[in-house]
């Protein structure tokens, strides 16, 4: 949807214009080049544990987004929610409207229990406010402009994370 769509909403440069995997990926480079601290052995265990589930949990997330988006034959394209088909409300968007982003967000923090540095912990809070601000408050407001009251409704069933 264009600017002149909607006149009175001022866009910021940076909406819908850096993929969400690039921001993730820039953020765990800076994570990577962090100084490596000493790690307890008494908490190896919990970590691994932690960092594997958030693994698998994100791998999850994206397979099943992908999967309900196919499905409904509509666009997986975040950069161009303008052409969104169909609002998709089954499977994973039962419960979070953002599967994919928050597939990558578990990622950097299941890497961020890998590196088990807490300046490491501040890139997932860094991506969730970006990734919010620049990419999913501009999708909502052409999601409810395009699909009304059913994209309002589904907003109040379901977070916007979890």
């Amino acid at each position: 949807m264009s600017d002149s769509a909607h006149p009175s909403v001022a866009r910021h440069p940076l909406e819908t214009r850096i993929p969400a995997p690039v921001i993730a990926l820039l953020l765990g480079t800076a994570m990577h080049l962090l100084p490596a601290l000493p790690v307890d052995d008494a908490l190896f265990f919990v970590r691994k544990v932690v960092m594997d589930l958030s693994f698998q949990l994100s791998a999850l997330c994206v397979l099943a987004a992908v999967a309900s988006l196919w499905r409904s034959r509509t666009t997986i394209n975040p950069l161009q929610p303008e052409r969104a088909s169909a609002l998709v409300t089954d499977g994973i968007y039962r419960y979070t409207r953002n599967p994919m982003y928050l597939s990558l967000l578990l990622l950097l923090f299941g890497y961020a229990c890998e590196l088990w540095n807490w300046p490491a912990f501040l890139a997932p809070l860094a991506y969730a406010a970006y990734i919010t601000r620049f990419q999913i408050q501009p999708e909502e407001r052409v999601l409810e402009a395009k699909f009304g009251e059913a994209y309002r409704a589904y907003k109040r069933r379901v977070r916007r994370w979890l």
